[in-house]
């Protein structure tokens, strides 16, 4: 009986208070944060281009823009990885400053809800603008 009680436990204290181990899921939520942002450079700065150049053009020329396929398929790129880069940053931001479990999940369930019908808004409209040009 004395022999169990000198054994030698390898976890923080913290580990040993909650009884969870590490949830082994920070590394890829952060390499998905730094892949999703070296994306959004040269996406935004080609977005920001090229409605630089599009000011003052009419709602035509502007669909016969967007329906050339390149074009499409940036936006949409645009679109899906601003979207999941808000996401995974917006959960980092919850996850730290909500500490109700229950809260937490909620809060992070309605955030990638909201998220993603925005996401889905952006690209029914994209997908009608390409398609009227």
């Amino acid at each position: 009986m004395a022999e169990h009680q000198t054994q030698t436990i390898m976890r923080s204290g913290l580990g040993r208070a909650r009884g969870l181990g590490s949830a082994k899921s920070g590394t890829a939520h952060w390499w998905a944060e730094r892949v999703t942002s070296v994306a959004l450079v040269p996406l935004t700065l080609w977005f920001i281009l090229v409605m630089y150049k599009l000011i003052g053009v009419p709602r035509a020329a502007i669909a016969t823009w967007a329906s050339s396929p390149v074009n499409a398929t940036l936006l949409i790129a645009l679109v899906l990885i601003t979207f999941h880069h808000m996401a995974l940053g917006l959960q980092v931001v919850i996850e730290d400053y909500i500490h109700n479990e229950r809260t937490r999940l909620a809060s992070i369930l309605a955030m990638k809800g909201a998220t993603g019908l925005l996401a889905i808004a952006s690209l029914v409209a994209i997908l009608k603008l390409a398609l009227a040009g």
